[in-house]
């Protein structure tokens, strides 16, 4: 499971990451295995902000630095936020994937909500 948002230590961002934290073991006995958390932050900043949350050993997920967003744009998932983040950010997303592809994408309409990514949503999606 990729889960992507728009910026480390923003608000809605940073009351998101605690909640997939907490669903953690759900999520996986519905199958999911691997967990990664990806902003347009640089690597200094996503340790930063992964330290922040004191996540549990047994509850490794991964974050990732997309400096320079080369990984959001490449998936279509960039929008301008140069009036909040002063640059171009992630879209907040959750990208399930089987067998190193794509089976299933969620994407928030407005960047600044947590409706069809927030971690409730994709445990009912996965019964």
């Amino acid at each position: 499971m990729k889960i992507g948002v728009p910026g480390a230590f923003s608000g809605t961002c940073h009351a998101q990451i605690p909640r997939y934290v907490e669903a953690y073991d759900k999520l996986k006995a519905k199958g999911i295995t691997e967990f990664y958390v990806v902003a347009v932050n640089d690597y200094f900043t996503m340790n930063a902000w992964k330290k922040s949350f004191e996540i549990p050993e047994n509850k490794p997920i991964t974050f990732i630095a997309d400096d320079k967003s080369n990984l959001v744009s490449a998936l279509g998932l960039l929008f301008d936020a140069t009036p909040v983040f002063g640059g171009p950010r992630s879209k907040r997303f959750v990208i399930i994937a089987e067998g190193g592809k794509a089976k299933n994408i969620f994407v928030e309409g407005n960047p600044s909500e947590v409706t069809v990514t927030a971690p409730e949503e994709i445990l009912a999606f996965l019964v």
